[in-house]
């Protein structure tokens, strides 16, 4: 399996509506934190994100957290 692309080494701090919403797997995507279709002819697929309620969250921005789409720290190891 091929690495992801870093899209940056630090969270992306989001303060989401209750809603469906689709995280960049393969750092691609133009509109990080989410997909815009750049995973197409990748081995990478988003990651569904489904909030029932208004939330602040920190989403990966390294795309190599163990814990995904949340940040867990890992790009402190990048």
């Amino acid at each position: 399996m091929s690495e992801p692309d870093i899209a940056q080494k630090a969270p992306y701090v989001e303060e989401l509506e209750a809603g469906t919403y689709w995280w960049c797997a393969c750092g691609k995507s133009k509109n990080q934190p989410f997909c815009d279709g750049s995973h197409q002819g990748t081995e990478f697929q988003p990651q569904k994100l489904e909030l029932t309620e208004s939330i602040k969250v920190w989403l990966c921005g390294c795309k190599h957290s163990c814990d995904k789409p949340f940040c867990d720290g890992s790009h402190k190891k990048l």
